[in-house]
């Protein structure tokens, strides 16, 4: 009691200032004095700002130490492992202190429950790698199904997962493959209320399915007219033709499609190109090609006994089951695993049989990387080299002079390096001629022809 008498007048004040400090949150378990808050409360503007330039210079230096120390704090917690529950050094735990709040390049933000940091794995672009010269060469890619486009069909997100990993590679195993899915959309479609299908199939479901196969892979020629032929079905449409009857329609159409472009034209082309195999004779090809093969088979089947030259690609290396194929049908096969041994297989060929996945306006033909050196060399040796295609695979509006306009970049063979195209362009001066599911017996037409047969193809009575 007499402690609390004693200096009343004087220690007046102390309970006034005790309630100041108790109204501000402290920031340390340290008591702070009076005279320090005083002497904060005394700085200066310009004082305050040189502060803060110092702080913020501080900062900055201690950002510059954390990216120095990222590598090798990378390579220590990979090292490290797990160092048990609290078992981490006092140096690494100052370190984490320091980079807390702070973004570290090429790793993830480190985790407090005693885990070790997970680093950031980080793809790189296939593309990045290839000159810019080269960099409108398209590229097929495999893309998650979940960052497809919503009305993407399912039937049509298998058809372009098929296609990216090459499950689906010649040209017309695509189309077919396109189209049936379309029938598989055209099936469950419903026209929203207040639409039409003529108005609304084609902007809103057809071109995301067409988008989405276009991004797996680029889209092949025969693909390219098959689907205008089915837009310009659509378009034919009227807005009050009823919905049933329009699906109907459609679906029909590419049933006829299909058998008339790919199953018909597939059957008069290896007949009438089976009738060009010579008795006794030796025919060239190159790689594997699903009309040659079913046009040698043909002849085979016809009776003709006659040997078979095969040219293997050596990337892709159809060749050697095709090789195998002919064989087990009683067919003499030579084979060689590379163009390596063209020049003396070709000493022996009476005729070569190619296979194509285009023919341009001016007679191009776009075809397999090593199908140009084939017929180059087999014209040089005066060997006939004719092409196997259907008409669905011809362009009418677009010429070809190199192999750099209208070409693929294969995925599987591109590095920092070095990359692969996967077709090359044939100069129609090297082709004796194409044929076509127009022509009959041992006729043919040449390769700069082909708008005449389109022409005709259209109207059969031109001559």
């Amino acid at each position: 009691m007499a402690t609390e008498t004693t200096g009343a007048p004087a220690g007046a004040p102390a309970p006034q200032e005790k309630g100041k400090q108790q109204s501000k949150p402290a920031p340390s378990n340290t008591p702070t004095t009076g005279g320090d808050a005083a002497g904060e409360q005394k700085l200066t503007p310009a004082q305050l700002k040189a502060k803060a330039k110092a702080e913020k210079a501080a900062r900055r230096a201690k950002a510059k130490e954390v990216k120095e120390v990222a590598p090798a704090a990378a390579t220590a917690d990979a090292k490290g492992g797990k160092g048990g529950k609290g078992g981490k050094q006092e140096g690494s735990q100052s370190a984490g202190s320091q980079q807390q709040g702070k973004s570290v390049p090429g790793r993830r933000p480190s985790v407090s429950n005693g885990r070790r940091p997970s680093i950031a794995i980080i793809k790189e672009d296939p593309r990045s790698s290839i000159p810019e010269c080269f960099s409108h060469v398209p590229m097929a890619k495999r893309i998650q199904t979940s960052q497809a486009h919503k009305d993407v069909h399912p039937a049509v997100l298998a058809v372009g997962q098929q296609m990216a990993t090459f499950a689906l590679k010649d040209s017309i195993a695509r189309l077919e493959a396109t189209l049936l899915a379309f029938k598989k959309v055209i099936e469950s479609y419903e026209t929203p209320k207040g639409n039409s299908l003529s108005r609304h199939f084609v902007p809103h479901v057809l071109n995301p399915q067409i988008e989405y196969l276009t991004e797996c892979r680029p889209m092949s020629f025969s693909m390219g007219n098959a689907i205008r032929f089915l837009k310009s079905q659509v378009n034919k449409f009227d807005i009050d033709t009823p919905e049933d009857e329009a699906k109907e329609s459609l679906l029909e159409f590419i049933d006829i499609f299909i058998n008339e472009r790919i199953t018909l034209a597939e059957v008069v082309i290896s007949k009438n190109a089976a009738e060009l195999i010579d008795e006794d004779g030796v025919v060239l090809t190159y790689g594997r090609h699903r009309l040659v093969e079913k046009t040698i088979l043909r002849a085979k089947a016809n009776g003709k006994k006659f040997a078979v030259s095969v040219i293997d690609d050596p990337y892709d290396q159809g060749g050697k089951e095709l090789a195998k194929t002919l064989q087990r049908a009683g067919i003499r096969v030579f084979y060689s695993p590379n163009l390596g041994g063209l020049r003396a297989h070709l000493e022996r060929a009476s005729n070569v049989l190619l296979g194509t996945e285009a023919i341009f306006a001016n007679g191009s033909l776009l075809a397999p990387a090593g199908t140009a050196d084939v017929a180059m060399a087999a014209s040089a040796a005066n060997v006939k080299v004719v092409a196997l295609c259907e008409t669905i695979n011809f362009d009418r509006e677009r010429v070809s002079v190199d192999s750099l306009t209208y070409n693929e970049i294969d995925p599987e063979r591109c590095s920092a390096e070095s990359f692969r195209l996967m077709f090359d362009n044939t100069h129609s001066k090297y082709i004796a001629g194409v044929i076509t599911e127009f022509e009959s017996g041992t006729d043919f037409a040449p390769a700069q022809a082909i708008l005449t047969l389109l022409r005709k193809r259209e109207d059969p009575t031109i001559a």
